[in-house]
């Protein structure tokens, strides 16, 4: 006795079960190669599963039953062959009424799956209140397809199946192993779905003051620093101020443990060639703007030519990104372990706001706060947000510890 097993076929990546919508054939039949067994749906799409060779079928799974893909769902005893047609018996039967047995009657479909509606047909068919004799059937083995239905129940007549078309492009695919970095990553970002609280927070930043002291002192900076003045610096520093304000941000959690930092070691991503890294700048609460314009172009240069240390990646207490140099608009960054929030920066573009009653085009960008809600609550996420956007929308507020500068000048 020769026994196949008969397993459900992957319908795409991603996809690790399916559903049997429904067996063709039943328990016991004998089937022919090739032919349509049951049809099967997954959350894409819904497939059939054909027999790989003929004999007689034997029915694990029932209809309605979820499975694992690569399970077996039947199995086919190929040592049975096809049974022979009963004869017809004759014996008594007078001419003339054998010829009246053989007047027409209703044509069945042909094929073993004649009348048969697949799955989303026998939907539609339920919709338009169709019955099956009413349908031209021009699917595999005399099955009732979606588009027979739809052409009986428009009166239309049924076309000629279309086949496929045929794509001569080229369709090349090439292997290659994953990086020890691109392994780390992947790790790290499948635990921290896994074992954090994960939750986001979105505001708007009007960008128009940090943009006009840009274009008021960017070459009087680039003459005595050396280098530009760009948006980093003033996010950088106004996290600082926002840390320190809300330490619970700037925490994070060591076993049954908060642990709270009174400096800010604030992380950077760079997007390097083997991948993304995170350069940390060491007390950025105590930095300038210049020192930290220049702290960054000088790790993000060794992120890219792969020169950094480890010291240069470790120790981190919260992490900025800035996805907008890429153009997007919007993200849900995730957190950097063991650290405890991350902020997300996105593109400037220009959109209408109301200032003061009347509707003004302002450079507008997006911000995300990620955090996990083991230790921040969303109270503190909320805030944080908040300052960060008050402190880049009046940068004059960095200067005088996150007071408007005249209560700071007259000691309020």
């Amino acid at each position: 006795m020769a026994i196949i097993e008969m397993k459900v076929p992957s319908p795409g990546e991603s996809i690790t079960e399916v559903q049997i919508a429904r067996w063709i054939r039943k328990d016991g039949d004998f089937v022919e190669k090739d032919e349509e067994l049951c049809e099967i749906d997954s959350d894409k799409a819904t497939l059939t599963l054909n027999a790989e060779e003929s004999g007689r079928l034997k029915i694990l799974v029932k209809d309605g039953e979820t499975i694992e893909v690569g399970k077996t769902v039947c199995t086919i005893d190929t040592s049975v062959s096809q049974p022979a047609s009963p004869a017809v018996k004759t014996s008594g039967v007078k001419p003339e009424e054998i010829k009246a047995d053989k007047r027409p009657g209703p044509a069945a479909p042909a094929g073993y799956a004649g009348g048969i509606p697949s799955v989303a047909a026998e939907k539609l068919m339920r919709e338009k209140n169709i019955s099956a004799d009413k349908i031209t059937a021009t699917g595999r083995g005399g099955r009732i397809t979606k588009g027979d239905v739809l052409s009986a129940s428009s009166g239309a007549v049924t076309a000629s199946p279309v086949s496929a078309p045929t794509y001569k492009g080229e369709r090349k695919e090439r292997r290659e192993p994953m990086s020890m970095l691109r392994k780390k990553v992947a790790e790290r970002l499948v635990s921290v779905k896994q074992e954090t609280a994960m939750l986001t927070t979105f505001n708007e930043v009007d960008m128009s003051a940090i943009i006009s002291t840009r274009k008021r002192f960017k070459d009087t900076f680039r003459e005595k620093y050396g280098v530009s003045l760009g948006f980093m610096s003033f996010f950088t520093r106004a996290v600082c101020e926002a840390l320190m304000e809300f330490p619970a941000v700037n925490a994070m959690i060591d076993g049954k443990d908060i642990i709270y930092h009174d400096y800010c070691d604030i992380g950077i991503a760079v997007s390097a060639p083997k991948g993304l890294m995170v350069p940390v700048l060491q007390n950025a609460e105590s930095m300038g703007f210049a020192e930290i314009e220049s702290r960054i172009l000088e790790l993000a240069g060794k992120a890219r030519e792969g020169r950094l240390s480890i010291d240069e990646m470790t120790g981190g207490t919260f992490t900025i990104t800035n996805g907008g140099v890429f153009g997007s608009m919007l993200s849900t960054p995730i957190i950097n372990p063991p650290q405890s929030a991350i902020l997300g920066m996105h593109n400037i573009v220009e959109r209408p706001v109301a200032i003061n009653g009347l509707v003004e085009i302002r450079p507008v960008m997006y911000v995300a706060l990620s955090y996990d809600h083991r230790i921040i609550d969303g109270r503190e996420s909320v805030s944080f947000l908040v300052r960060v956007k008050q402190l880049l929308e009046d940068p004059a507020r960095m200067l005088s510890g996150g007071k408007d500068p005249v209560q700071a000048v007259i000691g309020l």
